[in-house]
């Protein structure tokens, strides 16, 4: 037979046997009569199969095989009747008039019909019916949610939480249902006992045991697991009732009286026991009681889930470790690999901020580090440098030398982030660590490991000042035989920075040089404009001279590109000037902001008659530019509340690019068109409603030339209602220089959908101004409820009103932009501009880093040169750059502190300024 079967693949019969075509010709197997049973299963794996591996059959195919494949339920044959349940599943997305065989499935589904028939009818039920028939088989679902055979329960189970989205309000009404489920001790036998009525009939005679049937025993209590996924399916949206759920269902402090028997079942528990915690802290220390009893629990996996989300949890004390870290250690000599793995895997998660708790299992996990799992032994060697001490650092890196070469790239990976952490820990170990990593990146690799050696390497230039001039050199030597063109460019890139302040520049441009002769026009171009920095920054003429020598052969290049660079650094070597601005500039504008500032300008028509306005860009600084990476559409995640986003979110865009879709946004709004280019708009939403109420709202702060709009982000997560005329009415305080101009309210909001927008517009009286307010807001709306059975809202609703936290529109964070630029030069040159001084009593404060944190909020400005972070306890100086909207130009802030335990922080705050308006409003915003 096997024999046959190769030499039917071999002469392709087995693609004719699977053809779509020849199936369908195939299918008058079903309209024969008598049915032959072998035949018909056999015609019905080959269609499930073409739909498995990707086949689509057309609408009028599709329905032609469902109904010849439905006139098989005349046969009673259980295996053939299982298999028309898989295919009519499978056909029932793309067949036409699927819901005329509901009759005979709901026959299969009745008490009295074969057990083996009734999970596969109510699996198949759920794929074909309309949602708006769900109410009509509400009381099949019930019943079979009950029933005391645990495949018929677990079917319905699992059919209900798929049919949960499309029928939310019927499906809620099998709540008491899904509780009993889940309470109830599941039967000794999965296919029934003899006590029951129905029995799965595996063809034995009439008069053996049982009336001819075998019960097969069955103590998984898997229903429990359907069940407790259905329930926190319907009860998700209340927080109060999730937790609820979990206190009835953990039995406890201790967790010993739960109902729950299967070891899923608990699983799943304790993950929303982990995720009510993240959202409420104050039920905290009930759930690490609750998951500290599930630590002494018989199964393997609850012991490690409860283990794993005590680790994980936020703001841990070390104390509440001790017991889960316990329990992993346990896992380590387990014979178990898949233990083992899990074990030492959270505990390299962790040792990330507790190295010394987890220090505890340094002898543990260094017995597996000859683990003949390979897998294992990486993270036990990761989490070893995590938690290791100095003494230990060369003994450990002799052993992952001998390792490396067994273990492949993502597991590289992880072992070379570990050592990039470890070197600032250790910086004295740093001439081991970099002989280790400069060894890896000799060897094989793809592309992921060695970026993240090159990236090691990068840290430890730009951290440990010894190993600067040894690391550069590795890394020209990796560029002679590196084969991936986005890490020369970034090596080359570096060389340019750094190689100029070495005590020996000139050893440097070789390696550059031969870039230039032997690779491909892109790293060709950015040996350029390296070999370009060793001129301009060279304090030898000579130097300069045999640069310049280099570059003028470039001018041959046959690529543009790099011909290009070479004629511009060669000017800039006769003109200072532009040696600042193209080479010795730090800085360069923010590219989200100066794209969105081009298309207003070419979407302007009235914008052509004057030149294009650079001055209002922000500006980023080289080491920023070099971290950006790939970003989702900013689109997709403005509005959402900050407690709404999961651990599955993708990260939040830069602020450049939310300004950039803002302003995309707002010009689709005919309202605002013409209000011109918008200048600024708060990065972050402001929260406006407690994140457990029934509305959502948000607010972002758009200011434009003359006017100010407030965009309201409002969800409402009352799925029985609907919200119409849904606006905000703002209230400002007197003399606040703005008049209203209009509201654009959001004419229906239902739930669960993502935020839908209002808007409210102000004008400003005085534009050369910057008004300061603050607004008290009301939500407004008319309330309707649903109709169950149609879904469709009342016509009659009330008016009701929500009070929301006032708005404020303050002086730095609403007018002010954050900045990059080189701040000493800037502050001289800003030295004849509007400048003042003012002192502060920060008596609230109770550190410098505090004190900066609040300053930098406040004024929303750019920290310079990592002043940010005080690098002493006592005395700091904070430098902060920004543009004014509107025209306002630079403003640059010093802010001189001293910090005394007991009285606070006393400050000094300078401010430089092109206008005087500029200075003012940032006095204004500390005060």
């Amino acid at each position: 037979m096997a024999f046959a079967s190769k030499k039917e693949d071999e002469s392709g019969l087995s693609s004719y046997y699977n053809n779509k075509t020849t199936i369908i010709q195939e299918a008058r197997v079903f309209n024969e009569s008598p049915i032959s049973p072998r035949k018909c299963r056999a015609l019905l794996t080959r269609i499930v199969y073409l739909l498995y591996v990707g086949e689509t059959f057309g609408t009028q195919e599709a329905t032609t095989l469902f109904f010849g494949t439905t006139k098989l339920f005349q046969h009673k044959d259980s295996a053939l009747r299982q298999m028309v349940y898989l295919a009519i599943k499978e056909l029932a997305t793309t067949s036409e008039d699927v819901i005329m065989v509901t009759s005979s499935i709901m026959k299969d589904m009745q008490p009295n019909s074969e057990v083996i028939y009734r999970p596969n009818s109510i699996r198949a039920l759920c794929r074909i019916i309309d949602p708006s028939m769900a109410q009509g088989v509400e009381r099949f679902f019930k019943a079979a949610i009950v029933d005391r055979n645990p495949s018929i329960s677990s079917a319905a189970l699992v059919s209900s939480y798929h049919l949960f989205p499309h029928a939310k309000d019927v499906v809620k009404r099998w709540v008491n249902e899904a509780q009993e489920a889940v309470g109830a001790k599941s039967s000794p036998s999965f296919f029934g006992t003899a006590s029951n009525s129905s029995y799965l009939n595996f063809g034995t005679t009439s008069s053996q045991s049982n009336n001819g049937y075998q019960t097969i025993p069955s103590t998984s209590y898997i229903t429990q697991y359907h069940a407790l996924g259905l329930l926190y399916l319907i009860r998700q949206q209340d927080r109060m009732a999730v937790t609820k759920m979990i206190q009835q269902l953990g039995g406890g402090k201790s967790g010993a009286g739960t109902t729950l028997k299967n070891p899923m079942a608990l699983c799943m528990l304790i993950r929303y026991a982990a995720k009510v915690m993240e959202d409420d802290p104050n039920v905290q220390k009930q759930m690490v009681d609750m998951l500290e009893g599930w630590l002494r629990h018989k199964s393997d996996m609850v012991n490690f889930e409860a283990a794993r989300a005590i680790c994980e949890m936020k703001h841990v004390a070390p104390a509440q470790l001790t017991k889960s870290i316990a329990v992993l250690q346990l896992f380590l000599s387990s014979p178990k690999p898949a233990l083992k793995f899990a074990a030492t895997r959270t505990l390299a998660s962790l040792a990330l901020l507790h190295p010394t708790s987890v220090a505890t299992c340094n002898m543990d996990l260094e017995n597996l580090i000859t683990d003949s799992n390979r897998s294992v032994a990486t993270y036990a060697i990761t989490t070893l440098l995590k938690t290791g001490n100095e003494a230990s650092v060369d003994r450990l890196m002799k052993q992952i030398t001998g390792f490396m070469t067994e273990i492949t790239d993502e597991f590289k990976v992880i072992i070379v982030d570990a050592i990039r952490s470890l070197c600032l820990k250790f910086p004295l170990k740093h001439v081991s660590m970099l002989t280790f990593l400069s060894g890896v990146l000799r060897d094989e690799g793809g592309y992921d490991f060695k970026r993240a050696v090159v990236e090691a390497i990068f840290d430890m230039i730009k951290f440990i000042g010894d190993c600067k001039e040894q690391a550069l050199s590795h890394l020209c030597e990796f560029i002679e035989d590196c084969e991936f063109t986005k890490l020369s460019v970034r090596i080359l890139h570096l060389l340019g920075m750094e190689g100029p302040k070495a005590p020996q520049p000139t050893k440097y441009i070789r390696f550059i040089y031969n870039r230039v002769v032997l690779e491909n026009a892109t790293v060709r171009a950015a040996a350029v404009s390296s070999l370009a920095k060793f001129g301009v920054n060279a304090a030898d003429a000579g130097l300069r001279r045999s640069i310049s020598v280099l570059l003028n052969r470039c001018l041959d290049d046959v690529d543009d590109e790099v011909r290009d660079r070479a004629a511009l650094y060669l000017k800039t070597f006769k003109n200072e000037p532009l040696a600042v601005s193209y080479v010795k500039e730090e800085s360069f504008f923010s590219l989200a902001a100066l794209e969105a500032k081009l298309v207003t300008y070419v979407n302007d028509p009235s914008a052509s008659a004057k030149a294009f306005d650079a001055s209002s860009i922000p500006k980023i600084s080289r080491a920023q530019a070099a971290q950006d990476v790939a970003r989702p559409s900013t689109l997709d995640t403005i509005g959402v509340p900050a407690s709404t986003r999961t651990s599955t979110t993708p990260p939040p865009p830069t602020a450049a690019e939310t300004q950039s879709a803002y302003a995309q946004q707002l010009a689709d709004v005919p309202e605002l068109t013409g209000y011109g280019p918008v200048l600024n708009s708060t990065s972050k939403p402001v929260q406006l409603t407690e994140t457990e109420t029934e509305y959502q709202v948000t607010c972002v702060k758009h200011i434009f030339q003359e006017h100010v709009v407030f965009q309201f982000n409002v969800s409402n997560t009352l799925p029985d209602t609907v919200l119409e005329q849904v606006s905000v009415y703002m209230q400002p305080q007197p003399d606040s220089g703005l008049t209203e101009d209009f509201i654009i309210p959001i004419p229906s909001l239902t739930a669960p959908t993502s935020p839908s927008i209002g808007y409210v517009s102000y004008t400003r009286d005085s534009p050369e101004d910057y008004p300061v307010a603050s607004f008290q807001c009301i939500l407004r709306f008319v309330s309707k409820e649903l109709d169950p059975s149609t879904g469709e809202p009342e016509a009659e609703g009330y008016e009701d009103e929500y009070q929301l936290e006032d708005v404020e529109l303050s002086a730095g964070g609403d007018y002010i932009i954050p900045s990059y630029t080189t701040f000493d030069s800037e502050w001289k040159k800003l030295e004849s501009g509007a400048n003042a001084t003012e002192t502060f009593s920060l008596s609230a404060m109770e550190s410098l880093k505090a004190a900066c944190d609040s300053i930098i909020e406040v004024l929303n400005m750019e920290p310079l040169g990592g002043s940010q972070t005080p690098s002493s306890p006592s005395v700091h100086t904070l430098q902060l750059s920004g543009l004014v909207t509107g025209g306002g130009g630079k403003v640059l802030v010093r802010s001189r502190m001293t910090f005394t335990k007991g009285q606070g922080v006393t400050m000094e705050l300078s401010v430089r300024a092109e206008k005087e308006a500029a200075c003012n409003l940032v006095l204004a915003a500390v005060t």
